[in-house]
């Protein structure tokens, strides 16, 4: 086994998903996600990606992510809106809550520890 891992999304079969009906606020947005690691003790990291809407987020756990091209939207609640575009990192935190908003597609890496 290696120990080193390169984000290299043309050796991963992506996964196609889109928000919980209850959660969707607009739109209907479409998430392509490549994972590129699950290491035990919840450890995810990768690529994702998704076309324009909006919906609700719910964080239990932590999420670092590095936008790498399009233009969102997270809005905490009760905060102002942050506009996330190319070259931006963010980190959230377990217990936020708000909105994504995706106003043209985007994609990001992260990664999130549970």
């Amino acid at each position: 086994m290696t120990h080193a891992l390169s984000f290299d999304v043309s050796k991963v079969t992506p996964e196609t998903g889109a928000p919980a009906p209850d959660r969707l606020l607009e739109g209907s947005p479409v998430f392509t996600t490549w994972n590129l690691e699950e290491a035990g003790g919840g450890l995810y990291a990768g690529i994702w990606q998704s076309t324009p809407g909006k919906w609700r987020i719910v964080y239990d756990e932590w999420e670092y992510f590095h936008i790498l091209e399009g233009h969102s939207v997270v809005t905490e609640d009760g905060g102002v809106p942050v506009h996330l575009r190319a070259g931006d990192s963010y980190i959230l935190r377990p217990g936020f809550r708000g909105s994504w908003e995706v106003i043209e597609k985007t994609r990001k890496d992260y990664v999130i520890r549970a």
